[in-house]
């Protein structure tokens, strides 16, 4: 409503859902680049070029970054009975148990799996996955003692965190969430440069001109810091980012580098 507001055009969202956002991504990289037809999709567009062995796009060749919309971390959160109240502690039981400790998600390749592996790929643990059909049965398994521990989405655990029924550990991002500042940063906790943000962010078509990418970028990042939108997003666990088209294409371009070292090591397939 907002973005209707600031350009003085409806705006219709279209949900394309499936195939980690490949089909939603496919169908804006092909759209004419008038700025009529834009993406908005999440961090996973970094992890596609490395679980796919061929997409029907290029995600840089074919989409031009108007703006990071938002970040939010996981929250590292382990069953009561695992005897274990900080990262240190966690590795430590870890590496005495190899193989022997799992950890949920809500499926292979999403964010909350790929947490658990760039952890692995840091440390040098070895812990089982177990992946689910999305975040919530993923958090139920945890809360039933299947699995031990997950690298879930901050909203999908705080209420069992605070209710006594998960134990929080850390946050995945190298800056502690608002929605939870007493929980400190893997990178704080003994692994620095740990750093695993998810994120949503806008994108258009390539060849979009630059003065209509700026000025959907000027629009965008200033809604996204409006009380009103910020409060929405700390309720979700997420922080506003509204950052520049370059700083947006420079993030890309590293993350889709480190999750390629990490999904390469770990050998992760997309199901």
């Amino acid at each position: 409503q907002k973005l209707s507001d600031a350009l003085g055009q409806s705006v219709v969202v279209d949900n394309r859902p499936g195939a980690g956002s490949i089909i939603g991504t496919d169908l804006v990289a092909k759209a004419p680049p008038d700025g009529y037809t834009l993406l908005v999709v999440a961090s996973s567009i970094t992890l596609n070029p490395s679980l796919h062995k061929k997409l029907p796009f290029d995600p840089v060749r074919d989409l031009a970054p108007v703006t990071q919309l938002s970040a939010f971390p996981n929250m590292l959160v382990v069953h009561p009975a695992v005897p274990v109240k900080s990262v240190q502690e966690l590795i430590a039981l870890a590496k005495s148990r190899p193989g022997q400790i799992n950890y949920g998600s809500s499926g292979t390749g999403t964010g909350t799996h790929l947490s658990a592996e760039l952890f692995k790929f840091m440390t040098g643990v070895d812990m089982v996955h177990v992946p689910y059909k999305g975040g919530g049965p993923a958090v139920i398994a945890l809360l039933g003692g299947q699995v031990q521990l997950n690298f879930a989405t901050i909203p999908s655990v705080l209420l069992h965190v605070r209710a006594g029924k998960l134990r929080a550990v850390a946050v995945t991002t190298l800056r502690r969430s608002p929605a939870a500042p007493e929980v400190p940063t893997i990178a704080e906790s003994g692994v620095p440069g740990y750093d695993h943000g998810p994120w949503n962010g806008m994108l258009a078509p390539a060849k979009t001109p630059r003065a209509i990418i700026a000025r959907l970028n000027a629009a965008v990042a200033r809604i996204v810091h409006m009380p009103e939108t910020k409060a929405v997003l700390v309720h979700e666990g997420a922080e506003p980012v509204g950052n520049t088209p370059e700083e947006f294409a420079a993030i890309i371009k590293t993350e889709t580098v480190k999750w390629e070292k990490v999904i390469r090591a770990a050998g992760i397939k997309a199901d």
